[in-house]
């Protein structure tokens, strides 16, 4: 990609297929606001974080994860059904590269979050979609939304405790930082797939090849977890449940998104997902924020706003 792409990257549009494009493109994800389609795309990505932090005592968080994206490749590969065959290796090694950026993303934040409050580790990865606002950005207006958010990322980190009670844990952050990184691959990487695959084919040719790297750190974990649970075949329906809310549904929906946005509109709209993660974390798991984080939430719901506006008018 060329830095004038990086800079104004084209709104990618894949064929439409029998295998998911004609959803994409024409479906009620083709009518809905490329806006709507992104927080309903949090919404879910975020009850599906919650959900899971119950499987960790069973399964483990690395048993939990690996097994999660297992689940997730077996349903896009039956509702699919991708073919290589006449793909460049190009296009292969991007669908390679989408995978490894969400197997460290799903392994680095399931990490994070059995350490940290579920806001504060979203905050956290969050770092990571601003950092691509930022290097995408060449208008004023669009680094100063970036920025606006970046003082909403400190306020939710770096002030208190981040609503945990207790000082941030370490190894945490580390992870949280980890996982930022990996999702900042993760938006690029998803834009390249989604304009070169039909519909969802390349999709599920990423999330396999997440499960293919994730097995030498979660595939002892995960049967461990199944082999001495008293009803394995529930533990694997719960599973396969919870990987439609994560990663099935929210990376339909952001790569939906992404063949409609600029990747720097995109990654400054996921400045929301700091605010979904506290509420389902409130909701789903009784974690309370305090002031300073919700200072923190005003600031990225503002910079989502604004950067929603901005991409409207350029």
């Amino acid at each position: 990609m060329s830095s004038t792409d990086r800079c104004e990257p084209p709104i990618a549009t894949a064929p439409a297929s029998s295998t998911g494009g004609a959803t994409a493109r024409g479906g009620p994800l083709g009518r809905a606001p490329a806006p709507v389609i992104c927080v309903l795309a949090m919404v879910t990505v975020q009850t599906g974080l919650a959900l899971a932090t119950h499987l960790f005592h069973a399964l483990g968080v690395l048993g939990t994860s690996f097994l999660r994206l297992c689940c997730a490749a077996v349903i896009l590969l039956l509702t699919t059904r991708p073919t290589l065959r006449g793909r460049s290796r190009r296009d292969l090694a991007a669908a390679g590269l989408l995978g490894a950026a969400s197997a460290g993303m799903t392994l680095f934040f399931a990490l994070t979050t059995a350490r940290l409050p579920l806001g504060t580790s979203a905050t956290i990865e969050f770092l990571g979609p601003l950092s691509v606002a930022l290097l995408l950005s060449r208008r004023p207006s669009h680094l100063a939304w970036a920025l606006l958010a970046a003082g909403g990322v400190a306020l939710l980190t770096l002030v208190g405790d981040g609503g945990s009670g207790h000082g941030l844990d370490p190894l945490g952050l580390l992870f949280g930082a980890a996982a930022a990184a990996c999702y900042a691959g993760y938006i690029l990487a998803t834009h390249k797939v989604g304009a070169v695959f039909e519909g969802f084919e390349g999709l599920a040719v990423s999330i396999t090849v997440s499960g293919v790297v994730l097995a030498p750190f979660g595939l002892g974990e995960a049967w461990h977890g199944l082999a001495v649970a008293a009803h394995p075949v529930r533990l694997v329906l719960a599973t396969a449940g919870v990987a439609l809310l994560l990663p099935v549904l929210p990376y339909v929906l952001e790569m939906t998104a992404l063949r409609r946005l600029p990747e720097r509109v995109f990654s400054i709209l996921l400045s929301l997902e700091p605010a979904v993660s506290a509420l389902v974390g409130l909701l789903v798991l009784g974690q309370l924020l305090d002031w300073p984080q919700l200072l923190g939430i005003a600031c990225v719901v503002g910079a989502s706003a604004g950067a929603t506006l901005t991409g409207r008018q350029h």
